[in-house]
């Protein structure tokens, strides 16, 4: 501020008995300069200030050094609460302390303490707090205006809707490890019917979503009305909101935390995504087009030949609740029987319900879950070891004999199936394959000597080939050889063999 009012102080002259010109000269200097707006700069020029001296004001302050260092004492005894909280704190805190000696302050301290506002106890302690470790607020999420912008709609507050009103859930298909990027399912399942639909998701994006949820829109028998999601942020943002908004589709959503809001959905995932592809990792173009084919019969299988419960209403009796449900039925069998379904979706499922197969569909779902399964299992679309045939879709005739004698094998589902575990090999070229042979050697000789010991006279040996940083390699390999050596000892060497998966940690 000295070295601005020194600069107002040295053209402010200049500037007054300049002309238009070169008064624009002067003003564009000065902003650049100083960085004040261009009409403050005008207002500083012509206003005459050149003997003004910008310094520290203390006789506006009206919090001295004390008083911030009373609030300081009150905030950590109060375990660092915000201003907010620490405001109504005060003065309890303060006459509990002094109540109890912790604290002596002067009366005029003590009023200005107590006088502070929330907003002032914050400023005076934004330092201290970002220097102790707290930091600054986190930011709220660029979804958060538009989760505002966006409706809750609760699990009662459903009702009787029309057919058309949707939830939607994802489904990560990740395996045991979330990391990475993997496919995921779009699950969409009607409120009013339970019809269910399913479509892969190569990546967590906004703009492909929609994409994949036009083509959803072509696949279902009814108009799209409502779309029901939870707070997830491939939901929650503006391309989805206007997409609904574009295509009058109702955007409502779930509370945080409250799966029960999406009831319907939610157990769809577990009854049919779930079931059907199981909880293996799937990544890649090539598992997503399985998916895909996969999911154009099981759409059909689930839809019209697997009933489902739907609840009626559930009545609360202090603890206990009694639940009442409708006859188990198809999402076809409801949708048929809805007095709101057009002539038109009537014919067009009845069509559709006169040309389904469910044993070839059930066969097709089977041939798509062991392909899946290969994938997961092996990386690549091999067929799985299975009596050495190939992985082709058996014939009708053969599937359905199959079918009689299915319950002997358990499990027939080749995603349900735990995955093998495969024998982990070595993974680096061994470091010590040039010596190896002189290693043994040495142990032989002298089996008392430590890794340690091998490994300097093996520097010796070979001077700047073999690194410190072996000595666990070594030690590894020791053990190996000391546990042939016991073993010789007590079965003989002509027995000793070091079991696979000993090898395996070891080296």
């Amino acid at each position: 501020m000295a070295t601005r009012d020194e600069l107002v102080a040295a053209v402010i002259e200049r500037y007054r008995s300049g002309g238009r010109n070169e008064k624009g000269r002067i003003l564009d200097e000065f902003v650049a300069v100083t960085g004040f707006h261009r009409k403050h700069a005008m207002r500083v020029l012509r206003g005459g200030q050149a003997q003004r001296r910008s310094a520290l004001r203390p006789e506006r302050r009206r919090y001295d050094d004390a008083a911030r260092d009373a609030l300081v004492v009150i905030w950590e005894a109060s375990d660092r609460l915000c201003g907010k909280r620490l405001k109504p704190l005060a003065p309890v805190l303060v006459e509990a302390m002094e109540r109890h000696g912790h604290l002596q302050l002067a009366p005029e301290i003590r009023m200005r303490l107590l006088a502070m506002s929330a907003a002032t106890m914050d400023r005076a302690l934004r330092e201290l707090r970002e220097h102790a470790g707290g930091g600054t607020r986190r930011r709220t999420a660029p979804s958060s205006a538009v989760r505002r912008s966006v409706p809750v709609r609760t699990f009662s507050d459903w009702q009787d809707p029309p057919p058309g009103f949707v939830e939607a859930d994802l489904v990560a298909h990740s395996g045991p490890a979330a990391s990475g990027s993997f496919v995921q399912t779009l699950v969409l399942t009607d409120v009013a019917t339970g019809w269910t639909e399913c479509a892969p998701l190569l990546v967590r994006e906004q703009r492909l979503l929609s994409e994949v949820l036009t083509e959803l829109r072509r696949l279902l028998p009814f108009d799209l009305l409502g779309f029901d999601t939870d707070n997830d942020s491939v939901f929650m943002n503006e391309t989805v909101r206007d997409y609904c908004r574009a295509s009058g589709i109702e955007f409502t959503r779930c509370r945080p935390y409250r799966k029960n809001d999406q009831a319907f959905v939610e157990q769809k995932n577990g009854a049919v995504v779930r079931r059907i592809v199981g909880y293996r990792r799937y990544e890649g173009l090539e598992a997503a087009a399985l998916l895909a084919k996969l999911y154009a019969s099981v759409r059909l299988f689930v839809n019209v030949f697997q009933p489902s419960f739907k609840l009626a209403e559930k009545e609360r009796d202090g603890a206990r609740v009694r639940k009442r449900y409708h006859a188990p039925a198809t999402p076809y069998q409801r949708l048929m029987a809805d007095p709101r379904t057009t002539d038109t979706t009537r014919s067009v499922l009845e069509a559709l319900y006169a040309d389904l197969d469910p044993v070839r569909l059930l066969r097709d779902i089977r041939t798509g879950q062991q392909q899946l399964a290969a994938i997961a299992d092996r990386g690549s679309p091999e067929p799985l070891a299975r009596e050495g045939s190939k992985l082709d879709a058996p014939s009708l005739e053969e599937f359905l004999t199959g079918l009689r004698v299915a319950w002997r094998s358990g499990e027939v589902r080749p995603t349900a199936k735990p995955k093998a575990v495969a024998k982990r090999g070595r993974r680096r070229p061994d470091p010590l394959v040039q010596v190896t042979r002189d290693l043994r050697a040495w142990f032989e000789e002298e089996p008392w000597r430590t890794g340690r010991e091998l490994l300097e006279r093996l520097q010796g040996t070979h001077p700047g080939v073999y690194p410190d940083a072996l000595l666990r390699t070594l030690q590894r390999r020791l053990k190996i050889w000391r546990h042939e050596a016991a073993s010789a000892l007590v079965v003989g060497p002509m027995l000793i063999k070091v079991p696979e998966p000993i090898q395996a940690e070891l080296v």
